[in-house]
């Protein structure tokens, strides 16, 4: 059991007040230790707190008095206290399996927890589930769940999950939906292993046994060079357009029976057959964007201006293991909320003693992507009819080039590509690729060798990022 640690104290605010400092860990809340995030915001919204804190060697209470609902003003280092719920499944798909060694230590936690699932949108077996979970999760309305079904077949499920309870934890998923708990499904399609007929009966056995649930999401599984299990592979191009045919067969059946689609594909099937992505008001609202589900689509209409609002936060694959909660109780990936310049700044040299150029006002620009990303880029760009933005693919070497998205560009790819690039041209980087300012590979902006601006994963974000005119420098 850790304890929380105040990370920062608003100017200001009721901590402020009080005296909490960053730094201070913090023991007890009206002499209830919080085992979570959750429990945290429960806690200090009341109108009387007692904080009994550590400072250094010295144990202190503080008084807190405010209205209840204020904000505290403070903000802690984790989302989890206790020990977070890790997986016992071996899925051979599980991309942790496929990391390579020597990342960040927590890149390699495997987490099960329904509370991730719903801090920050994890997905969750459910194997690990219990009845004090199933109770908490009702009284404290802890809605909605992400939940990851794969196969309905309880055999089946047990051998995609490597674990004797796979097929019978599902009865968590029907406990849940009867207390009206709102719960999104995946299934992860392996191709030879859960698509085709299974895929099938799978839907079906969907509609028959979990009627309720909001969406299902069929995704592809990812594929990195690091991968040992000889099952696992890529799709062909005839099975990805066999998974997307069963899913527009399925949407028909669901939309008829209960009203809505239930049934969505992965962008990265429509990427991958060259299939146009269906309308907006096919995604019903877009709940499962941050899942692959419809990004393409609101992309496009962020950047072409339909919407006025970036339609869905995106954290990102690994967001949640390096980031204390900001709003919405969402990590950031750039804390900072800097979309400035980064990297090497004007007038400074590199390691060879040449002096790096400041890009001009006016300079041609560059927007640096993963190859998926590239395809859905190319037609919004070719239609503004400017000459001087291009996109640049960047191929995802470190995990082997069988890994499209944006996401999970690192370091160590994107220096490859700048490297090859003039000084002078700015470059816009989508800030999904980081999580707390370092890429996968535990690199950092400044490492690259060309500056780039971070800009939000949003067409909005990038739309106003190739109007400025003006790059601010800064480090």
């Amino acid at each position: 059991m850790s304890l929380p640690i105040v990370t920062i104290v608003a100017p200001g605010s009721p901590a402020e007040r009080a005296g909490l400092l960053a730094g201070d860990e913090v023991l007890r809340l009206n002499g209830q230790v919080p085992r979570d995030i959750i429990e945290w915001r429960f806690l200090v919204d009341e109108a009387e707190i007692d904080v009994d804190i550590r400072r250094g060697n010295v144990e202190l209470t503080l008084e807190i008095a405010k209205r209840a609902g204020v904000p505290l003003g403070a903000e802690v280092e984790s989302a989890v206290f206790d020990r977070v719920r890790t997986c016992d499944n071996h899925c051979e798909f599980c991309f942790i399996y496929q990391l390579p060694k020597g990342l960040r230590k927590s890149l390699y936690l495997k987490d099960d927890d329904y509370r991730l699932s719903f801090l920050y949108g994890n997905f969750t077996t459910l194997t690990r589930f219990t009845e004090a979970d199933l109770e908490r999760v009702i009284t404290e309305r802890l809605s909605p769940l992400n939940v990851s079904i794969h196969a309905t077949d309880p055999e089946i499920r047990n051998r995609m999950l490597r674990n004797p309870r796979g097929g019978m934890s599902l009865r968590w998923l029907r406990a849940l939906l009867d207390h009206g708990i709102t719960v999104h499904g995946q299934i992860v399609v392996c191709p030879g292993v859960n698509d085709g007929a299974v895929l099938d009966d799978t839907l079906a056995g969907v509609l028959d046994q979990y009627p309720e649930l909001a969406s299902v999401a069929c995704v592809p599984l990812g594929l990195s060079r690091f991968n040992t299990e000889s099952a696992m592979r890529m799709h062909t191009r005839d099975e990805a357009n066999a998974v997307l045919d069963t899913v527009n067969d399925w949407q028909d059946i669901f939309l008829t029976v209960v009203g809505h689609r239930m049934v969505l594909a992965a962008d990265e099937y429509y990427l991958m057959t060259g299939r146009p992505f269906p309308p907006a008001e096919d995604y019903a609202g877009f709940d499962m964007h941050e899942d692959g589900i419809g990004m393409a689509r609101t992309f496009a209409m962020e950047f072409t201006g339909e919407v006025d609002t970036p339609v869905g936060p995106q954290s990102g694959f690994f967001a949640w293991v390096d980031g204390a909660p900001a709003a919405g109780y969402r990590a950031p990936r750039n804390p900072a909320g800097d979309t400035g310049l980064h990297g090497c700044s004007a007038g400074a040299a590199d390691e060879a003693g040449t002096v790096l150029l400041r890009p001009r006002p006016s300079a041609p620009i560059g927007i640096l992507t993963g190859e998926f990303g590239a395809q859905v880029l190319q037609p919004l760009v070719a239609d503004l009819g400017r000459d001087d933005v291009r996109i640049i693919p960047v191929r995802n070497e470190f995990f082997g080039g069988n890994t499209a998205v944006t996401g999970l560009l690192v370091g160590e790819d994107i220096a490859r590509v700048l490297g090859n690039e003039p000084l002078s041209h700015r470059y816009l980087l989508p800030d999904v690729c980081l999580s707390e300012g370092r890429f996968l590979d535990g690199t950092t902006i400044g490492s690259l060798p060309r500056s780039v601006e971070v800009v939000p994963t949003n067409g909005i974000s990038l739309r106003n990022a190739l109007e400025t005119k003006t790059a601010q420098s800064r480090r």
